[in-house]
C-alpha cells in the first residue's frame, strides 16, 4: 500500500515543511504498517468523499490531502480541520507523526551529507 500525505495551511504554516511525503507500507516496520492499515480500514477511507466542505472562516485551518493506493484501488481525500470523525482524526494524527519522523530523517541525512 502506498500513501501520499500532504499538510498545508494553519496559523504557523512553514512552506519548507509542507512538502508531501510518500509512505510505502512495505518499507515500514511491520507494526507501523499494520497499524496504518488498521487505521485506514477503521476510518473507512475508501468511502470518504473526495473533498470535505470548508467551514466558515477556514482560511487558517490546516488542510490535508491523503491518497491511498493499493493494487486493487486508489482514492484521494481532501480534509480540513476540525475533523469531527474520531477514526479519521486518528488516521490523520498517525500520518502526521509518520510524516514528521520522515522529515526529521531527511533533515538529518542532509546534515550528514554536508558535514
Amino acid at each position: 500500500m502506498r500513501i501520499s500525505f500532504e499538510m498545508e495551511g494553519g496559523l504557523a504554516h512553514v512552506p519548507g515543511l509542507s512538502e508531501p511525503v510518500s509512505i510505502d507500507t512495505d518499507e515500514l516496520p511491520a507494526e507501523e504498517a499494520s497499524e496504518l492499515e488498521r487505521l485506514i480500514e477503521a476510518a473507512r477511507f475508501f468511502e470518504l468523499p473526495a473533498t470535505s466542505a470548508l467551514p466558515r472562516g477556514a482560511a487558517d485551518y490546516r488542510k490535508y490531502t491523503i491518497t491511498v493506493t493499493t493494487p486493487a484501488r486508489s482514492h484521494t481525500a481532501r480534509l480540513t480541520d476540525p475533523i469531527e470523525d474520531l477514526q479519521i482524526q486518528e488516521l490523520v494524527n498517525y500520518l502526521s507523526r509518520l510524516r514528521a519522523k520522515m522529515i526529521r530523517a531527511r533533515l538529518a541525512a542532509r546534515r550528514r551529507d554536508t558535514s
